[in-house]
């Protein structure tokens, strides 16, 4: 009986720490439906459009999810008018912004949801609205405020709730980014710092977070990470719940992935944060921009031990992008090597190289137009706005008959080439890296096993070359000049023969100076 007796401890103890080991694990994994790999981030659309873009487009086109803007109640500003930035002051927990109210929210994710496409939300919690914002109800519910005071009734939180007596500086704002106490205790840009390691708090972050599980999200980009102890933020996520039976497995964790721009130099790191999820890995678009535009002496074929041989973090910690809405405005980090949809044949090649490469969990970018305007190179129109209307409401995306959108909506996730590699990159998943070829320079090829292939020509003459492709013989359609409908090829087609080899063209003058290859895609 004893004998019996402790074989079950023992087996108890066991289950219990594989327990423990798959919750640590959990919240690394994104939740996507099996054999999607990628989110697109949907920057300030309406909740009605997100419902309807899963429906129509996301879904049928393998996307994996959606990243949302910031859901919560916010400040109105209105000078300048109605910035994008003002998504990032938040006055409550509410859920009612310029992209809809708690309805339409609650109407988004369970359709998106309903045809496999998930929410994940970026959770803005290091801070409330700026310093300086006075008092009132100007904000997107009407949730009366009182910034001077630190007085958030709608919450509520009040001047216990903000770290203003530990900040050392002499203004309460960051001063030094190599001081960490500083980085984390200060003021961001004037935004009112919430005091993360008192439970109250911490109660109220997790409060918001799980009525956002509830509703039915996936995860969080959580928003000024580096400005928040992890210690603390470990506090709050473990206080989430399990995400919802309804639309994900029993036990399933949230997705973490946390901001936080580390080029190295300053003394906060990017691993500080590994504890708590993935971590988005700012180098990634800085350093790849860089290599696709020839800065700096970069060529393509550097890209062969492109990762961790280029100093960024774990495969497996890291969430990737080209560009983000900071950094398509110059914000954030890689300055003016940040390739974005302004730059649209080099970035359409980034985008490409990003999601054929295995590194990293990919997320795509989707902008609205704005004017720019640059004086002494700074665009002076970088704060401004979604596409609205004259009294502050967003504008619907509207879909063109060509597929792309109208209203000054770019996107970019429509775009046929970047669409057709979001498919190349479920179709060769959990295949290895393999059969590199470079010219030394600037043509480069890789393939995915034996499910996909890539080759790129960023050199100024053509490339002509016989390549070991890896792939089964059988006759291709290129997905980046076309794609495969029905028993034909709409662009390139490329013959694979029997030893696996192809011969493959690219002008240096072609649209789109890439080929893309995939067993999904052959006549």
């Amino acid at each position: 009986m004893r004998k019996a007796q402790a074989i079950t401890e023992r087996t108890m103890k066991a289950l219990l720490l594989l327990a423990a080991i798959g919750l640590c694990s959990a919240q690394y994994n994104p939740n996507t439906k099996p054999g999607k790999t990628s989110i697109v981030h949907l920057f300030e659309w309406r909740w009605a459009d997100i419902a309807l873009e899963c429906e129509r487009y996301l879904a049928p086109n393998g996307f994996g999810g959606v990243q949302i803007s910031p859901p919560n109640e916010n400040i109105i500003i209105t000078n300048p008018w109605r910035p994008w930035w003002e998504r990032y002051q938040p006055i409550s927990y509410k859920l009612c912004t310029r992209s809809g109210d708690y309805d339409e929210f609650k109407d988004m994710v369970t359709r998106c949801n309903n045809v496999g496409v998930h929410i994940y939300v970026d959770a803005v919690v290091n801070h409330m609205c700026a310093s300086g914002a006075g008092s009132g109800n100007s904000s997107t519910c009407g949730s009366y405020f009182n910034a001077e005071n630190r007085d958030f009734p709608a919450v509520p939180y009040s001047a216990w709730d903000f770290n203003d007596g530990k900040c050392q500086t002499g203004n309460g704002g960051i001063e030094n980014y190599h001081e960490v106490t500083q980085v984390r205790d200060c003021r961001l840009v004037s935004l009112l710092d919430l005091a993360l390691e008192k439970d109250y708090v911490r109660s109220k972050v997790a409060e918001y977070m799980n009525n956002l599980i509830d509703i039915g999200v996936a995860g969080f980009r959580i928003d000024a990470s580096k400005h928040m102890w992890p210690q603390d933020m470990m506090a709050f996520l473990d206080k989430l719940k399990n995400l919802t039976t309804q639309w994900f497995s029993n036990g399933s964790r949230p997705f973490i992935y946390q901001e936080v721009i580390d080029l190295g130099g300053e003394a906060i790191k990017a691993s500080d944060y590994f504890g708590n999820g993935r971590v988005t890995e700012f180098k990634y678009g800085a350093k790849l921009g860089t290599v696709i535009r020839k800065w700096d002496g970069e060529k393509m074929a550097y890209l062969k031990n492109w990762g961790e041989g280029w100093g960024f973090m774990p495969s497996d910690r890291a969430l990737v992008f080209v560009d983000n809405h900071d950094t398509q405005r110059g914000h954030g980090a890689g300055g003016a090597s940040i390739l974005t949809f302004w730059d649209s044949r080099l970035y359409k090649m980034a985008l490409g190289f990003m999601l054929a490469h295995p590194y990293g969990f990919t997320r795509v970018m989707s902008s609205y137009r704005w004017p720019r305007y640059f004086q002494n190179g700074k665009d002076i129109n970088d704060w401004m706005g979604p596409p609205s209307s004259e009294d502050g409401s967003t504008k619907p995306v509207t879909i063109n008959p060509d597929s792309t959108c109208g209203n000054d909506w770019v996107c970019e996730h429509r775009w046929r080439q970047i669409k057709n590699m979001v498919i190349f990159r479920n179709v060769v998943d959990g295949q290895p890296f393999s059969n590199w070829w470079d010219n030394d320079r600037n043509q480069v090829a890789f393939g995915r096993g034996n499910r996909g292939f890539i080759v790129f020509n960023n050199d100024d003459w053509s490339l002509n070359v016989n390549l070991q492709t890896g792939l089964p013989a059988g006759t291709y359609c290129d997905v980046i000049s076309g794609q495969k409908e029905g028993d034909h090829c709409t662009g390139i087609q490329v013959q694979v023969v029997g030893d696996s080899t192809a011969n493959f063209q690219i002008s240096n003058q072609a649209e789109d100076p890439f080929i893309a290859i995939h067993v999904d895609a052959t006549l």
